[in-house]
């Protein structure tokens, strides 16, 4: 199999091309006519709008069975569940409280996926954050959305990698789906040579709300390219999917003035709908196989990491964002999750 990784870097030179070629060039992979999810379980974070209500209706027209929307707030989850089912009355959508500012909320989730669920087949990473003023999580001190793109859904993504091991359908390997972007292939990455790296990336000095949004989904990149190391994809696919840039969705709702009318006019002339969005996801979790493990997923097809990836700088920074982040998630027992996983 040929994946990200294994790819030569794009040789695309402006990052408007990618864009441009993202935006308006790439063709949706819809799934075959007839497939059916019929009996499967999915989990979807930020599930109560934009793109991750739209992934949920997506999925339950496939006769999903049982979906989980995991969300901040229960109350709007529970409006969203019940919009859900009235389109989908022989389905099962339940509410179930995630906090991804918050490690003890996330550990609670992963608790209780591993207590009351039976089988779980689809797991889509999807909750973030942009902002547009620096903000520190005052429980890690960590800036926000390093905390919340970043070190949260990589602690929530190897908590649940052996739960969805354990709990998949039999001979078959769940999927799970961390929500990436386009904008990593473009992301400065000013920090690369701090060392640490962290500290260097919660400095308040620091801030770029472009760059910084940038910066913490590339994290993901990093980290992947090593986690799947410890991950069979005969257990568990794991990938990343950018849904390119989509019109209506709630990932700037804290921003605004001018800059927030000036997002939603260039979504309306650029974006693709939430619909074509999200169905960079289902192609994620539904259409793609072992063969994207491990993998970026843009334009609905296997796509390289960022360049810098590939560097010798790239191999070093990329073991210090391993090394880090292993010794930040700790507490919850990391490194002895991947090494069973390897067993």
């Amino acid at each position: 199999m040929v994946g990200s990784k294994d790819l030569p870097p794009s040789t695309i030179p402006f990052f408007p091309n990618v864009f441009f070629n993202n935006q308006f060039r790439a063709k949706p992979q819809w799934p075959a006519p007839g497939t059916s999810l019929a009996g499967k379980t999915a989990i979807i974070t930020g599930g109560n709008t934009g793109l991750g209500y739209e992934a949920a209706a997506q999925l339950l027209e496939l006769k999903l069975s049982y979906l989980i929307l995991a969300v901040r707030t229960p109350a709007k989850g529970e409006a969203a569940a019940r919009a859900l089912t009235q389109l989908h009355p022989k389905a099962k959508v339940d509410v179930w409280e995630l906090e991804m500012s918050s490690y003890e909320s996330i550990q609670a989730f992963a608790r209780r996926v591993d207590n009351q669920l039976s089988r779980i087949d689809i797991v889509v990473l999807n909750a973030g954050t942009l902002r547009l003023f620096y903000s520190s999580v005052k429980s890690t001190s960590h800036e926000e959305c390093l905390q919340v793109n970043y070190l949260s859904t990589m602690l929530l993504t190897v908590l649940l990698i052996p739960i969805l091991k354990g709990k998949r359908a039999p001979g078959q390997p769940a999927h799970l789906t961390i929500v990436s972007a386009a904008l990593t292939l473009a992301a400065k990455f000013a920090n690369r040579e701090a060392n640490p790296l962290l500290p260097a990336l919660d400095d308040p000095k620091q801030f770029d709300r472009q760059e910084t949004y940038n910066t913490s989904k590339l994290l993901a990149h990093f980290f992947l390219w090593n986690l799947v190391d410890c991950v069979s994809p005969e257990d568990v696919i794991v990938n990343l999917a950018d849904p390119a840039w989509c019109k209506g969705t709630e990932l700037a709702r804290d921003v605004k003035g001018v800059v927030k009318i000036g997002i939603k006019m260039f979504g309306a002339l650029t974006g693709r709908t939430q619909k074509v969005g999200a169905s960079c996801f289902v192609d994620a979790v539904v259409n793609k196989g072992k063969e994207s493990h491990g993998c970026f997923l843009m334009s609905w097809q296997i796509h390289p990491f960022a360049a810098f990836l590939y560097t010798p700088e790239g191999k070093i920074v990329r073991q210090r964002v391993w090394e880090e982040t292993m010794t930040e998630l700790d507490f919850a027992g990391v490194r002895g999750i991947l090494e069973s996983m390897r067993a």
